[in-house]
């Protein structure tokens, strides 16, 4: 059992990889920016005894010290998630790149300066930066010359934050090895609840529209056509952490290509109760764009290291919705 420090506790992605890690016995300890977020945490594993899940308040990563303290938790390891994800922002580097950039060099030096115990962290970042860049015609975690895009402000906050980690363990050669994980877009079920529909951000956000029926008259278009399931994304941080041959290396998690049609196509024939809300057979719309078939990807690193196998799309689309459907609109 490896004690984990998961950072960004109430995330959509950080409670799968809270999950994923108590399921295979690990033990961990997680980060919110509040006392309600940290009973909204307790509560989505109220069967998980003391000591095997704890709370540590953190109200603004950025912060400078906003991870002192961390020495005497005895950590073996560190997932850092915790960065924001959203696109409504007025100053993009004030909103997401500084935080991301903060929060990964904070967390980096409180384990430098006071965990030797750690030996490996994990980051997430993206894999837009890399997908985005329409000269490539084929994009594998390996390659780190990725194209900043001035207009996805998440994206050049998610590189920025990576590049920072990568820097200072090559200048500053750290007790513990680094690995990232490079994820498309993320969809499957909500494991810390919401209250609602309209509580639904960023990669879900769209699924969420959908059963509300704000797309009734047709889906926009695909933007970024790769995906991967949340729980699949979930598993290969745990698996970086737990295969010692993850360190020093960059994992695109990518389980394949899709269009918003075929999510409409999925939840029309999966659930007959929402078809009232959604667009008709024939007029979903949603199509991928013509000029993102210009690359391809590669994860045999993925396969071959972390040993994944990717969740089907229709699977993760059903999972999906029924985690919503429940939900106050």
């Amino acid at each position: 059992m490896t004690k984990v420090l998961v950072t960004g506790g109430t995330g959509f992605v950080a409670g799968h990889v809270i999950d994923t890690l108590l399921k295979r016995g690990h033990s961990v300890i997680t980060t919110v920016r509040s006392q309600k977020k940290a009973k909204a945490v307790l509560n989505a594993y109220k069967d998980v005894s003391h000591g095997n899940l704890d709370i540590v308040l953190v109200p603004d990563i950025a912060v400078d010290g906003a991870f002192e303290g961390l020495g005497s938790l005895g950590l073996e390891a560190v997932i850092h998630v915790a960065s924001p994800f959203h696109y409504n922002v007025t100053d993009p580097k004030r909103d997401l790149i500084d935080p991301a950039v903060f929060g990964t060099t904070g967390v980096y030096k409180a384990i430098k300066d006071s965990c030797p115990s750690v030996k490996r962290v994990v980051v997430v970042t993206s894999s837009f930066a890399a997908i985005l860049n329409p000269g490539i015609a084929s994009i594998g975690a390996e390659k780190t010359g990725c194209l900043i895009d001035g207009m996805m402000a998440y994206v050049a906050s998610k590189v920025f934050a990576e590049r920072a980690a990568w820097n200072l363990v090559e200048t500053e050669k750290p007790n513990f090895t680094l690995s990232t994980i490079c994820p498309p877009m993320i969809y499957g079920p909500v494991r810390v609840p919401v209250k609602s529909l309209y509580g639904i951000k960023t990669s879900n956000q769209l699924l969420a529209e959908i059963i509300l029926g704000k797309h009734k008259a047709g889906l926009p278009p695909t933007a970024l056509p790769l995906w991967a399931d949340v729980r699949d994304i979930a598993l290969a941080h745990v698996r970086a952490i737990e295969v010692q041959s993850a360190g020093g290396k960059r994992f695109l998690t990518a389980a394949g290509f899709y269009s918003n049609e075929e999510m409409a196509n999925a939840l029309w024939n999966s659930f007959p109760s929402m078809r009232e809300k959604l667009p008709e057979p024939g007029n979903f719309g949603g199509a991928p764009s013509p000029a993102l078939k210009s690359f391809g990807y590669n994860t045999s690193r993925e396969r071959k290291i972390l040993g994944l196998q990717w969740t089907s799309y229709e699977r993760t689309v059903v999972d999906s919705a029924i985690s919503l459907d429940g939900l106050k609109e």
